[in-house]
């Protein structure tokens, strides 16, 4: 990828962020209920309607729709998200208290299905149509139509609640032990999904004309497999990776829920129930980001993982 077709996709990014941007916040207007209603029933007071109108003008939510968005838009590209209706906290700094563990929980969850599943699914493709690679698909099977709320409350309620191995609520998430049962709840079903990925881009690759010409000169299966097929198979693993960690980065709502834990995606599940306008478009314009940050990532590793789409793009 040149310089200028960095920019593209540079340019491109912002347009989409300020579409997403637009469409996010006419869809919380027209969400019904108020704001401001909810924000003063969280602390316990009944207001008057005199109080909710005057706090309605205080907060500009009296004004015009585009008004309002024009005011927010231009506050966002000075780096003021605002301020959060039910913490009262600036939404920037809300979200990226809640980056760090999420991010823990992403890499971690990430590095146990790549310890699984890359073997795994090389094992399966290696052995295709026998004994093993039936067990493997069948496992993956399994773990693939298991939603991960399911596979939360199951972990919970074995290796928390029976057996006591780990703390039932995860409210430190600087604590290792707070951080496996998510870490194993996410991993699982990735797992599944990346495992039948292996097998299926490298049984593809051990059936073209290379493989067959390296067999023919002498090379052992094992290096066949590590030096050529392997790496020949790394692009569709790549594309599903950076999906996968955007989705993780812009936070797992259900299973932080399930085990309290104090990341994006439990602020996002907050922010809704207490209808925060500020941080709930805060929320939704930072995973617009990672997702595009992540594929334009990945578009860029395209020309290291494998040359030759770096020389069709020149040609």
């Amino acid at each position: 990828m040149d310089l200028k077709e960095f920019l593209r996709r540079i340019g491109q990014i912002v347009i989409v962020l300020i579409g997403i941007s637009f469409f996010t916040f006419l869809l919380v207007q027209l969400a019904p209920g108020d704001p401001v209603m909810t924000m003063y029933q969280s602390m316990g007071i009944i207001p008057t309607e005199e109080v909710l109108n005057e706090t309605r003008e205080a907060m500009g939510l009296n004004d015009p729709f585009f008004i309002q968005y024009f005011r927010w838009l231009a506050n966002v590209l000075k780096g003021d998200l605002g301020t959060s209706y039910s913490k009262y906290r600036p939404v920037a700094s809300l979200l990226a208290g809640r980056m760090w563990p999420t991010l823990k929980l992403s890499l971690s969850s990430m590095v146990v299905m790549l310890l699984f599943a890359v073997p795994l699914g090389m094992i399966s493709a290696v052995y295709s149509n026998k004994p093993i690679d039936y067990i493997v698909r069948g496992i993956t099977f399994f773990g693939v139509s298991m939603p991960n709320f399911w596979v939360g409350l199951l972990l919970l309620y074995f290796l928390a609640m029976k057996l006591n191995l780990l703390p039932v609520i995860s409210t430190d998430p600087n604590s290792l032990s707070n951080l496996v049962l998510p870490t194993l709840t996410l991993a699982f079903a990735m797992t599944a999904k990346y495992t039948r990925q292996v097998r299926t881009a490298v049984l593809e690759e051990l059936h073209k004309d290379y493989v067959i010409g390296a067999r023919g000169r002498g090379e052992s299966e094992r290096a066949i497999l590590f030096k050529h097929v392997f790496p020949n198979s790394l692009l569709p693993l790549v594309t599903m990776f950076g999906l996968s960690l955007g989705s993780l980065l812009g936070g797992t709502s259900v299973v932080e829920v399930i085990f309290t834990y104090p990341g994006l995606g439990s602020l996002a599940i907050d922010a809704i129930k207490a209808m925060d306008y500020p941080l709930i478009q805060g929320y939704v314009l930072w995973i617009s980001l990672i997702y595009m940050a992540v594929n334009l990532a990945v578009d860029i590793s395209y020309n290291f993982i494998d040359p030759r789409i770096k020389g069709e793009g020149k040609a």
